[in-house]
Formats: C-alpha cells, sequence, structure tokens
C-alpha cells in the first residue's frame, strides 16, 4: 500500500501537469498512478493541499495548487510593532535611469506609495510588485543623488 506522503506528492504533481476539472477525473488519474482511494479521501487531500479552482487558458475550470509564497510561515512571527520598525527595504540597484529596490515580501507597495507621494524631484515614478519596485530616475541625476533623496523614506538607505 502507498503511504499518503506519496499519494500526496502524486497528486501535487497531477494537479500542476494535467488539467483536471472533477474530483472524478482526479480519482480517474489517481488510480492510473497506483493510487485508490475514496472521493472523501480525495477532498480531505484537496483541502489540506488548499487546492483550488482557477480558470485554465481556454475558460475551464481545473484544480490548481496555491502559490507557495502566499502560504510560507514564518517560523518566528514577529509583533506587530517589531514590523512597524522596520521598513522592509533589502537592496538597490541601477542601470541608467532605472533603479530597482528589493523588498522583503510584501513591503513594496507601501514604500513605493511613500515614494510618489513625497514627491522627490529626482524620481519621474514607480512600480511596485510585492517585493519589488522598480523607479525612473529624472535625466542627469546622479545615483548618489537619489539615495540621498530616498534616505529620508527609508533609513535603512543610509
Amino acid at each position: 500500500m502507498k503511504t499518503k506522503t506519496s499519494r500526496m506528492e502524486a497528486l501535487k504533481m497531477l494537479i500542476s501537469s494535467k488539467e483536471l476539472s472533477s474530483q472524478e477525473e482526479v480519482l480517474q488519474a489517481l488510480e492510473k498512478e497506483g493510487f485508490k482511494l475514496t472521493q472523501a479521501t480525495l477532498s480531505r487531500d484537496l483541502k489540506q493541499l488548499k487546492v483550488a479552482k482557477a480558470a485554465s487558458m481556454n475558460g475551464k475550470y481545473v484544480y490548481v495548487l496555491p502559490n507557495d509564497t502566499m502560504y510560507k510561515r514564518s517560523t518566528k512571527p514577529r509583533s506587530a510593532m517589531e514590523m512597524l520598525q522596520t521598513s522592509g527595504f533589502l537592496s538597490i540597484n541601477f542601470s541608467g535611469n532605472i533603479g530597482v529596490i528589493k523588498t522583503r515580501p510584501g513591503y513594496a507597495s507601501s514604500i513605493a506609495y511613500n515614494i510618489d507621494y513625497s514627491n522627490i524631484p529626482s524620481i519621474l515614478g514607480t512600480v511596485a510588485g510585492d517585493d519589488t519596485i522598480l523607479f525612473v530616475i529624472q535625466e542627469n541625476v546622479s545615483q548618489h543623488a537619489v539615495i540621498e533623496d530616498l534616505s529620508v523614506i527609508i533609513p535603512d538607505l543610509r
């Protein structure tokens, strides 16, 4: 008899590699891999893996695995006060008149908001993701001047 761990791994592999839109299809795919289980067991497995349904490219709703970063948990959770005391800033790099700021996950949009609404004349604007900010620098402004301007908003830059 195959173990639950190997069944869960097979389930993840099947969901990530095939467009399965019903539990019946999933049960059949698992059976082809040598796993015979009930619909109730499959339902529990899907719940444990936090599997959801999403529209595929052809408009059909299929099972999908969660985005891993969405579910990562910190082994040592920090208090809200500790999180407010850090800017989330990790690094800054430049290429011509474009800058890239890397942040801890979830911090980029708030830092970009602060940059945009601080009216820093050397920065034309920002685009933020979850942990990355792309910003455009005014022509003929040195990287050193940009870092000086940003250090008012991001104290960790100093």
